[in-house]
């Protein structure tokens, strides 16, 4: 795919945190301390990894925040510099740039996090009116839940204002108006989100179809549904695809697969890709981001994606 150079590209409103990732057999119980095997600090944030995530799949991405003027914020500008990414982010005195804590397991990389948006959780809906030029210049506008919820529907309806598509991964699983459902053209739940917001089970392909009718019967455009290892779920009027999951290698840890699928969509769609093929470079995506270490660090760039949709065509 060859990026259209004329418009922004892809304006994401998120958060930046910093991760701070445990790797270890097990959480200890409360009172109890158990030894690590492993610690790393980096760039994290579901906001920032899926721009991290868009940029390296080939977009021109604008990110829109607040961080604190510390040495978290620092790693923040730094991080977006990097990766080209354009920052319209406000610093914060007196308020820390946010932080996460990540339990990965030592043996099969799965994970447990707790989020402290910081400066972030700051973010109101004047804060996204002034940053809707970047939102209207856009072709995919994409944001989540970590930042306060009224935030991201103001951003949904600007960008819908505007004719830009919109993404809405409503993760984490937190409250939010029902009137947001109808500024998505697309809602990207993995299947505990799914099944949260909508009280059904989603632990099958099939289960997921049902979640995914009533997510569109709330006024969604398409519900696209993450499924771990069975892969996702690309669900709307006219159709109903299930992508079953790639594999790149041996999973090391699966903190930021959701971002990762998530900015590759956002990137496929950008460049004019059909929403399944946004879909199948996404799954692509997300597959080499869980072989590697680290959130924003695990992201792949554009030849290893193209090369492993390659292999598996």
């Amino acid at each position: 795919m060859t990026f259209r150079q004329d418009q922004h590209g892809i304006a994401i409103l998120g958060i930046f945190v910093a991760d701070l990732a445990f790797r270890a057999e097990r959480l200890p119980a409360v009172g109890q301390t158990v030894a690590g095997s492993g610690f790393a600090v980096g760039p994290g944030g579901k906001g920032s990894n899926q721009a991290v995530a868009a940029a390296r799949a080939g977009g021109r991405v604008g990110f829109i925040s607040k961080i604190g003027r510390d040495t978290f914020g620092t790693m923040a500008l730094k991080a977006w510099a990097d990766e080209g990414i354009a920052p319209h982010v406000a610093q914060l005195d007196g308020v820390p740039t946010g932080a996460a804590f990540i339990y990965v397991h030592e043996r099969t990389g799965e994970n447990a996090i707790i989020v402290v948006p910081g400066a972030a959780a700051h973010i109101g809906a004047a804060d996204v009116d002034a940053a809707a030029g970047v939102i209207r210049r856009a072709r995919v506008f994409m944001t989540q839940l970590e930042q306060p919820a009224e935030a991201a529907q103001r951003g949904l309806e600007i960008a819908r204002a505007a004719g830009v598509l919109t993404i809405f991964n409503p993760a984490p699983a937190l409250p939010f108006d029902d009137a947001v459902y109808p500024l998505c053209d697309f809602v990207t739940p993995n299947e505990h989100e799914a099944a949260a917001l909508t009280g059904l089970p989603v632990s099958t392909v099939e289960e997921a179809r049902r979640a995914g009718d009533a997510l569109l019967a709330r006024g969604a455009g398409c519900a696209l549904i993450t499924l771990g290892a069975q892969g996702a779920l690309l669900h709307d009027a006219t159709q109903s695809v299930h992508l079953p999951a790639l594999s790149a290698g041996a999973v090391v840890e699966t903190a930021g697969a959701g971002d990762a699928f998530n900015g590759g969509f956002a990137a496929a769609l950008a460049e004019g890709a059909t929403p399944l093929e946004a879909a199948r470079f996404a799954t692509a995506t997300a597959a080499i981001s869980v072989t590697r270490a680290g959130t924003a660090p695990s992201m792949p760039r554009r030849a290893e994606i193209e090369a492993l949709m390659n292999r598996a065509a």
